[in-house]
């Protein structure tokens, strides 16, 4: 599998000439060259990890789109421009396959912003039993020997030391950073550091991605 990172946290991943896209939102540059796309999954409801605007780039491409969402998700698009689409609804326990992906789904919530603003659903997502991403939560995979974790680098939801400990916790073969928009250069380099040395500490590799960039899985 490759994996190629986008700005902020959308990602793709390509095996045998298909796609799936991860979390294609407003801080990622508009999407083109889709074709090839057999699903979408999209973590939670911010706009920052979906937008109907990158949904259509995709869908006029691959009509035959699948995509998956937690609840919170399905009635946003339903209430958008993008009503009437079919979306299925997947929670933590799900194991859907999509030829050539296997997507098996975890946590139930978003990370607790503030006190004042309402938790909102959240799933991360499991793809071939190799590549790991928790959304914008920290939810670990339980018994899982995760290859690849896209460890986010900075949020209003989360402090550097909670995304170490999450990195120590899986103890992944590889680590990048994503969800990073919201940083400086300075920040970034900061954030990479940080990400690289825990992962080391557990024995993987990090990989400094910047957009664009992809890595073999």
């Amino acid at each position: 599998m490759k994996l190629t990172k986008l700005e902020h946290a959308a990602l793709i991943i390509e095996l045998s000439g298909k796609k799936l896209y991860i979390d294609p939102g407003s801080f990622t540059t508009a999407l083109t060259g889709t074709a090839g796309a057999v699903a979408v999954v999209i973590t939670h409801e911010h706009a920052d990890h979906w937008t109907p605007e990158q949904l259509v780039r995709i869908i006029e491409m691959n009509p035959d789109l699948c995509i998956f969402a937690p609840a919170g998700v399905v009635d946003a698009i339903a209430a958008s421009a993008l009503n009437g689409i079919a979306v299925t609804t997947v929670m933590a326990g799900d194991i859907i396959e999509v030829a050539p992906f296997t997507l098996r789904f975890y946590g139930a919530t978003h990370a607790v912003i503030h006190e004042s603003i309402p938790v909102i659903g959240n799933v991360g997502v499991l793809v071939n039993d190799e590549f790991y991403y928790a959304g914008d939560a920290f939810t670990i995979p339980e018994g899982v020997d995760v290859g690849t974790l896209a460890v986010p680098a900075a949020a209003p939801w989360m402090k550097m030391s909670e995304a170490m400990d999450f990195v120590l916790a899986v103890k992944p073969r590889r680590s990048f950073t994503t969800h990073e928009m919201l940083l400086s250069r300075a920040g970034k380099e900061l954030s990479n550091a940080r990400i690289r040395g825990v992962t080391e500490q557990g024995g993987g590799d990090f990989f400094a991605l910047e957009p664009g960039e992809s890595l073999d899985m």
